[in-house]
């Protein structure tokens, strides 16, 4: 992994860097930051939730709600990061693909103002196929629960 990625005393990547990783951009980009990174095993996303994103001019009218899929997908950007770094593929242009979802749970309402916190934990990785699960807070607050796997495919050159 390039020292210029991350480096052990800060274990956080900020938006310039996440962008390096991931294939992701507004207004899909669900992940502003992530941080207590531990190379192949686990990292925090951050995500500031704002009531200007364009998901709550119909999610819904009068009761802005971020939407539970956006979450899950959150987390799964989140992951992709770790990943990323862990497997040293920033500026490699990875892709990374959905392979599934199992045991999601919600439990709080996420509304603008929120800071939601996507705590990812790599259950299998090292390969192309990686598995996670993940804990979406807020404050204490469990918001979602979920299981998924992923597949991360470089392109050759």
């Amino acid at each position: 992994m390039p020292d210029s990625a991350v480096t052990p005393a800060l274990a956080t990547a900020d938006l310039s860097l996440i962008q390096r990783i991931i294939p992701h951009r507004y207004p899909f980009l669900m992940i502003d930051r992530v941080q207590d990174i531990v190379i192949d095993q686990s990292c925090v996303g951050i995500k500031n939730v704002t009531f200007n994103e364009p998901q709550f001019q119909g999610h819904f009218p009068g009761m802005p709600i971020f939407p539970g899929v956006l979450i899950i997908e959150a987390m799964a950007q989140t992951s992709g990061v770790l990943v990323g770094l862990s497997m040293d593929l920033v500026d490699k242009k990875a892709n990374v693909f959905f392979m599934g979802v199992d045991g999601v749970k919600f439990r709080r309402k996420v509304v603008p103002g929120d800071v939601l916190e996507l705590h990812v934990r790599a259950l299998r990785g090292g390969g192309r196929v990686w598995k996670f699960e993940g804990r979406a807070m807020v404050g204490a607050d469990l918001c979602c629960e979920a299981t998924f796997m992923a597949m991360f495919d470089v392109p050759k050159a």
